[in-house]
């Protein structure tokens, strides 16, 4: 076992909210009773056969007034996530002690407010194409469009970013974090992600012919596509201090890679993605066989699982750690994924319980990892948890418990 590359971070308050539910505990509750939130598609007008996660509550949202020019939908689901388990407050409280210039603010996401910029298109000018002056590109469709948001509701004044890598981009907002916190820029940092749904994801997907006519099954022999699903999470980022307390979560090491391969489709043999979790485990100074549980990318397309598979065998080997994708109660929620399923991980550190991978049913035999159809109760040390997107984009994270 080698030294650690980097001093750990703690994750001294986190939520998230998908439809699995809002809120650490309606989130445990629903992984805790193998549920799923995946629904047949309602949204919009989406006439195609396939199955989504909408998290309830999201139109209600009203925006303060001082913010109204980031009205969209993708901004109140990111504030409806800001104002659960009391994260807000959590982050002022930090604020007040760091000072407002001292916290970043790093988001990731891959849809932004696009959805504004879908329906405005159905009110252009007849005459002339131009679309409706009341669209803010800026303040929806705009990538920055969340980190600005976060930031300005949060009062927060320090370096924003947003990070767009697709399925990844919310996991690798960690390292950007990191970076900046270990270069002394910055004391703590908010971290997340936020996707909602919107047409040209899910036609976008449909026009790929990897949505699945029925609830996505990870990992299964008779697998046929994703389930998408919209989520919102964050993470306060802060050193680690003396007064943390036992359990508490650390962010241990994150590991990025580049399959440099095709624009959509992995590496077969999985490379890219052994490559990131090889450096996660290698930044917090661990073995393999000292990972409890893996949170596994698992779309369900039958490249990505066999890819994924491939290279968490090369590194661990057949059957080794109980490992399984929660994306079948949840939905893939693409740039949102990465944190969601970061908060996830940290419930599993919590509760000590590897989570059952829902609505899987015939286990895919060429895929030979330790997959969980059954939630499993277990004495978790360190959770790694994998984010894949198009590009080859890599991204795993290492989160462990203080104890």
């Amino acid at each position: 076992m080698s030294p650690p590359l980097r001093a750990p971070l703690h994750l001294s308050h986190f939520t998230a909210a998908s439809c699995l539910g809002s809120g650490l505990e309606s989130t445990h509750a629903g992984l805790a009773g193998r549920r799923s939130g995946l629904a047949p598609c309602d949204f919009d007008d989406v006439t195609l056969p396939t199955w989504t996660g909408t998290v309830a509550g999201v139109d209600d949202q009203v925006l303060p007034a001082h913010l109204a020019a980031y009205d969209c939908r993708n901004n109140r689901l990111a504030q409806l996530v800001l104002e659960l388990d009391g994260f807000a407050g959590a982050v002022r409280e930090a604020a007040g002690r760091l000072g407002r210039g001292r916290i970043g603010v790093f988001v990731g996401t891959t849809t932004a407010g696009i959805y504004e910029t879908e329906r405005a298109y159905r009110h252009r000018d007849p005459a002339t194409g131009a679309l409706p002056a009341g669209l803010n590109y800026r303040g929806s469709h705009n990538l920055f469009s969340p980190a600005a948001f976060v930031r300005g509701y949060l009062g927060l004044e320090g370096p924003a970013a947003t990070v767009s890598t697709s399925c990844s981009s919310s996991a690798k907002v960690f390292a950007s974090a990191w970076r900046m916190i270990n270069a002394g820029l910055i004391d703590a940092a908010v971290v997340g992600g936020v996707d909602s749904l919107c047409l040209t994801t899910l036609y976008g997907f449909g026009s790929l012919d990897v949505l699945s006519d029925e609830p996505c099954r990870p990992y299964d022999a008779a697998r046929k596509g994703i389930s998408i699903g919209e989520a919102a999470a964050f993470a306060l980022l802060e050193r680690p201090a003396a007064g943390d307390g036992p359990g508490a979560i650390l962010l241990r090491g994150v590991g990025e890679s580049s399959d440099a391969h095709h624009m959509s489709a992995p590496l077969p043999d999985g490379r890219g993605a052994r490559l990131a979790m090889e450096q996660a485990l290698a930044m917090g100074g661990v073995a393999p066989h000292s990972v409890g549980y893996i949170n596994l990318h698992g779309t369900a397309t039958v490249a990505n699982d066999s890819a994924e598979g491939a290279a968490v065998v090369a590194l661990f080997g057949e059957r080794e750690v109980p490992c399984s994708s929660t994306k079948g109660a949840t939905g893939h929620a693409l740039g949102a994924a990465g944190a969601l399923e970061a908060v996830i991980s940290a419930l599993a550190l919590r509760h000590g319980m590897a989570w059952a991978g829902v609505q899987t049913q015939q286990l895919d035999a060429s895929i030979p990892v330790d997959y969980r159809l059954d939630n499993t109760p277990a004495a978790i040390e360190l959770v790694l948890s994998n984010s894949f997107g198009f590009g080859g984009t890599n991204c795993s994270l290492l989160l462990g418990r203080a104890d």
